[in-house]
């Protein structure tokens, strides 16, 4: 079992978890039911654009921890996994496995950088890697928005067809290219409950599910993630299950590759 290759992709892709440190505040958890009593009544997409936008959640920093389950069809590893977000700053991940740290990343706006114990190896460059290897573009405020259940873009910025799938509202991107954007937002709370991004001339595609919205002190963010990636050289899936999640106001970044370690390049 090729755990190397695990940890790389389970800290590129942002792969979380956290037991944060004490918050001046302990959260309350209340769970948010994902059902609606009443049959959808159409809404205009920026009504509906609108609505996601005052539930967006506010915060300064979070600690989150995770469960990780990876399947790429050739192996299946459960590894923890802690991350901090200051926002809009900073995203620190740790990998551990079977409770030893394994791996460390540290992602911002303008760099990616993470070091591996198993080979002594360590990494720093741009999102072309990471955008490479899920199979969509991605950008430091993209990867935030995913693990905090955020639409991946900007709906604001954006013209979009809105049609009723089950209890959701979806927005197709009207963009004209050669890629496609679905954005499923849940009828009850007007969060996310899935988004997908397909580029047919590349043959890629990506779906991020959410679900298990739970209320953090007036703060609604889902608790569970499965993220399916494909391409045309396999298919990934990824499910991140969260199991302790405080908000604070600032936290550390501790952050260093080790001496010794060898600089490596990820095509």
């Amino acid at each position: 079992m090729k755990i190397k290759s695990v940890v790389r992709r389970a800290v590129f892709i942002g792969a979380i978890a956290s037991t944060m440190l004490v918050v001046s505040c302990k959260s309350k958890k209340a769970l948010i039911q994902n059902t609606v009593s009443e049959p959808l009544k159409a809404m205009k997409a920026s009504s509906i654009i609108d609505k996601h936008y005052e539930n967006q959640t506010d915060f300064a920093a979070v600690y989150i921890k995770s469960n990780v389950r990876f399947d790429n069809g050739k192996q299946t590893q459960n590894v923890t996994a802690e991350i901090r977000i200051q926002k809009d700053q900073k995203i620190l991940v740790s990998i551990r496995f079977l409770g030893i740290t394994m791996a460390k990343a540290l992602i911002t706006p303008t760099k990616v950088s993470y070091y591996e114990k198993i080979k002594g190896t360590y990494f720093e460059g741009d999102f072309s890697g990471l955008s490479q290897w899920l199979g969509t573009d991605l950008d430091y405020n993209k990867v935030q928005n995913m693990l905090m259940g955020e639409a991946l873009d900007d709906l604001r910025v954006g013209k979009y067809n809105q049609t009723l799938e089950e209890q959701s509202y979806r927005l197709d991107d009207k963009a004209n290219n050669s890629t496609q954007k679905a954005f499923f937002i849940d009828a009850s709370n007007f969060k996310i409950r899935k988004q997908e991004v397909i580029q047919s001339d590349k043959a890629r595609k990506i779906e991020m599910d959410y679900g298990n919205y739970q209320n953090f002190d007036k703060r609604i963010i889902p608790l569970q993630l499965h993220i399916n990636a494909t391409q045309e050289k396999g298919k990934t899936e990824i499910d991140l299950e969260y199991t302790d999640l405080n908000f604070s106001d600032e936290l550390s970044f501790p952050y260093s590759v080790p001496n010794g370690y060898k600089r490596i390049l990820i095509n």
